[in-house]
């Protein structure tokens, strides 16, 4: 299986550090191949707009929809959102790997999406979701939160985990395509002592090796 982790998080040495090398020794291990986009280490500019594109189907109004489907047609993106289109199409299964910020994506993971997934490429001309441009493959998250489990259930003070979650499982993931899996989720990784963060390492670990 051909794997991409799109790895979301400013600090090496921080647990979702430990859960990229973790996913990357194991997939590595049973025989996966593995490319990593490693987010702020390769500076990825999450602002989509004009530099999106190397030519323009209108300079004088910037219509996103229309310069996608444009740039689709006459190989016009720009060469960082090309390479990251080129993993995509490369890949069986896309990881996206990160800290749950505000109930959502870290800001440079959410414009990889918007500069990624654009019409033309991940969706358009009538094709989403079972009919999406980036159907047979799949896609999971691998995140951590804050807060302890109970916090992200019913009646807890955040509500439950899946509802926080189907946006993007839902209205990105599927909708372009993907087969989405069941997340994998680590509560507090702060709270954690290092028995218990090695524990819930191997429980990734084992995740992963069942993937298929």
């Amino acid at each position: 299986m051909r794997v991409l982790i799109v790895y979301a998080h400013h600090e090496p040495s921080s647990f979702n550090g430990a859960m990229l090398r973790a996913a990357h020794e194991t997939l590595g291990a049973g025989g996966h191949e593995v490319r990593v986009s490693d987010l702020y280490a390769m500076g990825f500019d999450p602002v989509s707009d004009r530099r999106n594109f190397l030519a323009a189907a209108n300079r004088d109004r910037l219509d996103q929809q229309d310069e996608e489907r444009f740039a689709a047609d006459n190989s016009g993106f720009a060469d960082d959102i090309a390479a990251e289109m080129e993993k995509v199409r490369w890949c069986d299964l896309l990881i996206l790997q990160f800290p749950l910020w505000w109930m959502g994506l870290p800001a440079i993971l959410k414009g990889w999406i918007d500069r990624v997934f654009t019409v033309g490429f991940a969706y358009g001309g009538a094709r989403w979701f079972d009919r999406g441009r980036l159907a047979g493959r799949q896609a999971m998250l691998s995140l951590t939160v804050g807060g302890p489990d109970a916090a992200y259930a019913d009646g807890g003070l955040y509500g439950p985990i899946d509802a926080i979650l189907r946006p993007l499982n839902h209205g990105v993931l599927s909708f372009v395509g993907f087969s989405v899996l069941e997340p994998f989720i680590v509560h507090g990784p702060k709270r954690l002592d290092p028995a218990a963060r090695a524990a819930e390492l191997g429980r990734f670990r084992s995740r992963l090796l069942a993937i298929e």
